[in-house]
């Protein structure tokens, strides 16, 4: 709605005047010391034409894994309820003026010593908006070149009335029949309204008050739950489980195994309601980056929330915790820019026909600003390539326990080396390399660089072993190390290693 004749409340009825000859002309701008115009008033703000980008250097912060919960606000200025200084009104301005000899304009610029016409007015007015009184003769003008404009309109609309036969309305009413309603399976409304059944917000309260909210999904019909380890860990000894649907319908649920090391955990409800549904699970090695994702989950405790994004990387290296210092989490992991946020921890990312491609469980923060604890989606989400969840689940619930693959050696975790590199010893002052292990029966030795693990660049220790742990025990992996300033390629045939102590 416009607000340029505020102020000029119940004149509809009078005669519109005509239109000015000439446009108003500013009375004399207020010199300076100088004669200068004025500077920019108090208050008044001028967009920079190339923000600043930040420092790629300081960009990087720890990865998060997400549990339960943490305001930017849009602020325009007002536009001036009164006119500029200089300008008048046409009642004081003796309508209509006669042109300037000279237009003010012709010399701004070359001496600076008068205003250009149309100036701009300052954009914030700390007393609030008033009402306007400058520029009624324009906004007359206005009025009456509208009213001309409607008279055509009006004979426009009458002429193609009168052309479709004079009907009256044309307007198309759009159909009250629900079954038009229905959203086609493969958008993205079609896709969350059949995964939204078969996915769960947890509740994880541990025995000493700890706890937490995420997510996970139906992974069979016995009513096996698959989420992240970080969100169970505190109630998984001593404490309580529970699952919600997205009907309200709550049910108790333990602890089948959890794999630390893999951040992957299998739940199973203890009453479990017939007629589950699992989420079909796709296959994260064939996905493209550029790919569309489907997140669901509950963020800052808001169930069944659904967000949309692409694939934006993939192996991505990923090395997180659960803020409690125990032992990190290593995963080579699918990014996305669909919203994540604490408490999709363990929900499924979907890729655009609805089937599980992985497990959302970290983002990268920004850092938290005063007074808030937990920061949110900056649009860098990592999610567990869904074939390895399915690999370590399927272990889960067979042994209660994780197995792992290893080269049989220690490496050195501190930040990027240009390599993984092997440390002298290993924990404990034991051998890095173990005897007759993988890594020692392939030639390997401490001191080492590992560049390479078959064909993915290797530039730290955790990102070695985000990459070792997408693979199997037994699987022949080719390693390039660098010894002596000199570069060498062996074959390891992986190891194993059983639980996470």
């Amino acid at each position: 709605m416009s607000t340029e004749n505020e102020g000029n409340e119940g004149t509809a009825g009078e005669a519109v005047p005509s239109v000015p000859s000439a446009p108003p002309v500013p009375a004399a701008a207020p010199q300076g010391p100088s004669g200068s115009t004025p500077a920019s008033p108090p208050g008044a703000t001028h967009a920079p034409a190339h923000p600043e980008a930040p420092d790629a250097a300081t960009a990087r912060q720890p990865f998060a894994p997400m549990g339960e919960p943490a305001d930017a606000t849009a602020h325009t200025a007002p536009l001036p309820a009164t006119p500029p200084p200089g300008f008048q009104s046409a009642a004081e301005a003796n309508w209509p003026p006669p042109p300037p000899a000279v237009p003010a304009y012709v010399h701004h610029g070359a001496d600076g010593g008068g205003p250009v016409w149309g100036a701009p007015a300052q954009l914030h007015s700390p007393e609030g908006p008033r009402k306007r009184g400058t520029g009624s003769a324009l906004v007359a003008a206005v009025a009456a070149a509208a009213l001309v404009a409607g008279g055509i309109g009006g004979a426009l609309g009458y002429w193609a009335a009168d052309r479709n036969g004079g009907n009256g309305s044309t307007t198309v009413s759009a159909s009250a029949d629900p079954q038009d309603l229905k959203r086609d399976p493969g958008t993205v409304a079609g896709v969350a309204a059949k995964a939204l059944p078969s996915v769960v917000t947890i509740d994880a309260q541990g025995g000493d008050g700890e706890g937490g909210t995420g997510t996970g999904f139906v992974y069979d019909k016995e009513g096996h739950i698959l989420t992240n380890n970080h969100v169970v860990a505190s109630a998984a000894d001593s404490g309580q489980l529970t699952a919600t649907f997205s009907n309200g319908k709550k049910y108790d649920a333990e602890v089948v195994g959890r794999a630390q090391g893999y951040d992957v955990a299998v739940l199973k409800l203890k009453n479990p309601p017939s007629g589950l549904a699992p989420l079909s699970l796709g296959n994260s090695d064939r996905v493209a980056v550029g790919d569309s994702t489907i997140a669901i989950g509950a963020p800052f405790g808001l169930s069944n929330t659904v967000t949309t994004g692409i694939i934006s990387a993939k192996s991505r290296p990923v090395a997180s915790g659960d803020g409690s210092g125990g032992s990190n989490s290593y995963m080579s992991a699918l990014q996305t820019d669909a919203s994540i946020n604490p408490g999709n921890s363990g929900g499924p990312l979907l890729d655009s026909r609805g089937a599980v491609i992985g497990i959302n469980s970290a983002i990268q923060s920004a850092g938290s600003s005063v007074g808030q604890t937990q920061a949110g989606s900056i649009g860098l989400g990592f999610a567990i390539p869904i074939n390895q969840a399915t690999n370590v689940a399927q272990q889960l619930i067979k042994t209660g326990q994780p197995v792992y693959p290893v080269i049989g050696a220690t490496v050195m975790m501190d930040g990027k080396t240009g390599g993984a590199v092997i440390s002298d010893q290993g924990a404990g002052g034991t051998a890095a390399v173990s005897k007759d292990g993988p890594a020692a029966r392939a030639g390997l030795r401490a001191g080492d660089v590992i560049m390479k693990f078959n064909d993915t660049v290797i530039d730290s220790g955790p990102t070695l072993i985000g990459e070792i742990w997408t693979h199997k025990p037994g699987d022949r992996v080719t390693v390039t190390y660098k010894r002596d300033g000199r570069t060498a390629t062996t074959e390891v045939t992986l190891g194993e290693r059983k639980g996470d102590s």
